[in-house]
């Protein structure tokens, strides 16, 4: 029998290039994530019976592209000092009714304007 090729040793695969793709996914993923805390606004579900209602209607109606309180149009800006002189205490409730439409974006800044002003008693009502 007649050989005309000198036999070769069997090369076992390099994992270099893995390990190389590995480490650019790893450093890729760190850079995209997000490290610390996410803001959130955060919604407590009423477990008690509800109180009695005290002082004037507060009703803050969040329509496409429109704020309304107690069925007056106005911005943001004015709706926490017109809630302001509407309530006893940041504690007194505060009826917020998102309408047909509305991108959820309008409500989340409604509710996180308000809630930078104070008011704590933020009821979000369907």
């Amino acid at each position: 029998m007649f050989a005309f090729d000198q036999p070769r040793r069997i090369r076992r695969p390099s994992l270099t290039p893995m390990i190389d793709v590995v480490f650019l996914l790893l450093v890729f993923f760190m850079l995209a994530a997000r490290f610390g805390p996410l803001s959130g606004l955060e919604l407590t579900p009423a477990t008690a019976a509800p109180a009695e209602w005290q002082g004037p209607p507060r009703l803050v109606e969040v329509a496409p592209g429109a704020l309304r309180l107690n069925g007056v149009a106005m911005d943001l800006p004015a709706l926490a000092a017109a809630l302001g002189r509407l309530t006893d205490s940041p504690a007194d409730p505060v009826l917020i009714r998102p309408r047909d439409g509305v991108a959820l974006q309008a409500l989340v800044d409604a509710m996180e304007a308000l809630a930078g002003a104070g008011f704590s008693g933020l009821v979000l009502v369907e």
